[in-house]
């Protein structure tokens, strides 16, 4: 299983801690009833699951992230690119803009982007 691939229901829990961590674990799990009418169990196999895959810790029955949400959609992206495009960036920008056109704000932040690259 890739860890930087999350579910339909993954992916909502791990955004209902993400914005509100750190969440005591029993809190959590009264959250995750109103949310998504889960038991107690539920919760905790989800957790106990995302807890395995390095993205959240639950240290001290105090539920938070190991990985920010950013840090994770990047590993996300990487590990995307890296599968569907050999790792070539530029091969996934020539897919990604062969239905999308890219906007002039667009073309310039990746613009700065690779200036900064190539700066740093």
């Amino acid at each position: 299983m890739d860890g930087f691939k999350l579910g339909d229901m993954e992916a909502r829990f791990a955004a209902l801690i993400w914005d509100n961590e750190p969440i005591p674990s029993g809190e959590l799990v009264k959250l995750c009833q109103h949310e998504f009418r889960w038991k107690k169990s539920t919760t905790y196999t989800m957790l106990k699951r995302l807890c395995e895959r390095g993205i959240f810790q639950n240290n001290g029955s105090v539920v938070s992230a190991v990985l920010s949400k950013e840090d994770f959609a990047a590993l996300q992206s990487e590990s995307f690119v890296e599968e569907t495009f050999s790792g070539s960036l530029p091969r996934f920008l020539a897919a990604f803009t062969r239905r999308k056109k890219l906007s002039a704000a667009e073309v310039e932040e990746i613009q700065k982007l690779i200036d900064q690259y190539q700066e740093g």
